[in-house]
């Protein structure tokens, strides 16, 4: 039950505005405050008053009107539906009937706790309750429940409050509305340079210049740096117009250097509610992401898809993990020389069971955007380990297995003693795991995680360097880092003889260089034999694509090995010693048997 402050009770219960509070208790509506307008109306005191409301609300409706009455009052009670009437009631020491009109709205308080707040006209004398309407609709504007202290607007209660009034209204006049979310460029670091007094001073300047480029819409003051307008919708080019002429504007009169603001935008469809489309703003809002350069994005039903599918993966993803839907498929690493398999790339795959397979490139940047990935390499790397004995009884080579990792997990676990961890509970060697990192990750790095790169090397675990010409790439990767491999992107394949075949020369020159240093390379993405036979010229150690093998999973190969499928050989101990440099033999596989895939 709501609990209201001293002075918050004086200048409620101070209202000339008949109205009441009523909070919910045990699933009914109770009052818990009058107004002095409402008391003066019913002609009754406070405390009888209120007794009546609780105990006798029904006793002074006409007989007629009681059972509607009861009905709506007990549905709204239960969120089911709406609350606008009018009832004939009688007041007390009054022996005739007055037609009232009265509304009911729910108040979400910040407690959790649900608040209702009725106000009731006497409309048998119907202008003054005309006017008296009017009044207290301004008068929701200006009470500081409704309004923001720092701009004067109306502010996010007052917009959900009012949406369907605001929402009918729009609609009657046949044209187009569109419902535009504005988030204020860089205000945290307006207010850390120059003060809040001066950050509060550009809000209540953009408060203006919005009313003025606006002047007919309805315009709140939304969560922290945001503001809601609702306005005509005339086409796409006026609306980059105005948001041009705002953020000039803004420039221009900002104490401080200000960046102006960004927005998303929602055509209010005849299917839409205001709350909905304001989420739908906002989550269009969102894709702009750091892009300063980009102004204002438009809400496509593609777009809250996307949303949606986000949604979809970070509600249940955890239970991917619970449940074991996210799977491994095995794709051959091939050494070049032999056409034998040296290794496998372990590939998640989400098999959901609402979904169907979800792949890498749906899943994986949601669980990098919202700093998740540690979750699923580590899942990974222990859902190898669990294979390892099920790869023994199908007589498959233990050959190492390369697990994909981010930059971000070094900076939410010990990788290396989670790594430990596992291997001393599974009883896996370090051989059996290769830990592979982007070119990027490593490149944009902090010196925390350089020295964790450094700390798996020395606790014998071997570290590729993945996608290696994806971004801006640095052969100073090479010299700060000890790396046992490096991995060229796809791209250079798929692109291999544009601008004058520029990528042959490129991947001839890295090979070169990574071979006077020790490093092992590997070209993903073959897929011709012309592809692998240009590897095999320029020296490339290894290869990897669907001209060898697709990604499978141990069950898929299990099936395969059962039909008597061919097989794709693996490398024996004995070959793999004369590839590895220096004696070094942390990269054996213990068996060399023959590893049954195609």
């Amino acid at each position: 039950m709501i609990i209201f402050s001293e002075d918050n009770r004086k200048f409620f219960e101070a209202m000339t505005i008949p109205l009441a509070y009523f909070g919910k208790e045990d699933g009914k509506i109770k009052a818990i405050l009058v107004s002095d307008g409402l008391c003066e109306m019913m002609k009754t005191g406070r405390d009888a008053l209120i007794d009546s409301l609780n105990f006798g609300m029904f006793d002074r409706i006409h007989p007629d009107d009681s059972v509607r009455i009861t009905r709506i009052v007990r549905e709204f009670a239960q969120h089911l539906c709406g609350y606008d009437v009018i009832y004939r009631a009688k007041y007390a020491q009054d022996d005739d009937y007055h037609y009232v009109h009265s509304i009911g709205r729910f108040q979400h308080t910040d407690d959790g706790s649900d608040l209702a707040l009725f106000v009731y006209t006497d409309v048998s004398e119907s202008e003054s309750a005309s006017r008296m309407l009017v009044d207290n609709y301004k008068m929701f504007q200006k009470d500081h429940f409704y309004s923001d202290s720092v701009t004067d607007l109306p502010n996010l209660n007052f917009l959900l409050e009012f949406s369907d009034d605001i929402l009918t209204k729009i609609r009657g006049n046949g044209h187009t509305y569109a419902l535009t979310y504005f988030d204020v460029i860089g205000l945290r670091y307006y207010n850390n340079q120059y003060g809040f007094s001066r950050g509060d001073e550009l809000l209540r300047q953009i408060s203006d210049i919005l009313k003025s480029e606006y002047p007919d819409a309805y315009l709140c003051r939304g969560e922290d740096d945001h503001f809601i307008l609702i306005a005509e919708h005339l086409d796409e080019e006026h609306t980059k117009e105005k948001i041009i002429s705002i953020n000039e504007k803004i420039r221009v009169g900002a104490y401080g250097n200000a960046s102006g603001v960004q927005s998303g935008i929602c055509i209010i469809e005849p299917d839409m509610d205001i709350p909905g489309a304001m989420d739908h703003a906002k989550h269009a809002l969102k894709l702009i992401g750091d892009d300063l350069n980009k102004t204002h994005i438009y809400y496509t039903r593609e777009a809250g898809e996307d949303y949606w599918d986000q949604r979809y993966i970070l509600e249940s993803f955890n239970m991917a993990l619970e449940n074991e839907w996210i799977k491994i498929y095995y794709q051959a690493i091939m050494r070049i020389k032999t056409g034998k398999a040296a290794a496998l790339e372990a590939l998640a795959r989400w098999v959901d069971p609402l979904r169907g397979i979800i792949m890498p490139a749906v899943f994986i940047p949601v669980l990098d955007k919202y700093h998740m990935l540690y979750k699923l390499d580590l899942y990974m790397v222990e859902q190898v380990c669990k294979e390892i004995p099920e790869r023994k009884k199908l007589g498959l080579p233990i050959i190492p297995i390369s697990v994909n990792f981010s930059a971000q997990d070094f900076d939410h676990v010990n990788v290396v003693e989670s790594l430990n961890e596992l291997f001393a509970r599974y009883r896996v060697k370090k051989s059996d795991v290769i830990i592979e990192i982007t070119e990027q990750d490593i490149a944009r790095g902090t010196e925390h995680f350089r020295e964790q790169i450094h700390e798996l090397r020395k606790n014998g675990f071997f570290v590729w360097i993945d996608d290696f010409g994806s971004g801006y790439s640095s052969l100073n990767i090479f010299s700060q880092l000890h790396i046992d491999l490096t991995k060229f992107d796809i791209e250079f394949l798929r692109h291999l003889d544009d601008n004058n075949g520029a990528n042959r020369y490129i991947m001839k020159a890295m090979i070169d260089v990574a071979k006077k240093i020790g490093i092992r390379t590997l070209a993903e993405g073959v897929e011709t034999e012309e592809q692998l036979e240009f590897l095999r010229e320029i020296g490339c150690d290894f290869a990897q694509g669907f001209y060898y093998y697709k990604p499978q999973s141990l069950g898929a190969i299990a099936f395969k090995l059962q039909k008597g499928s061919p097989f794709i050989l693996c490398e024996t101990p004995e070959e793999r010693k004369q590839y590895l440099n220096d004696g070094d033999t942390r990269f054996l596989p213990e068996q060399s048997d023959m590893i049954r895939t195609k």
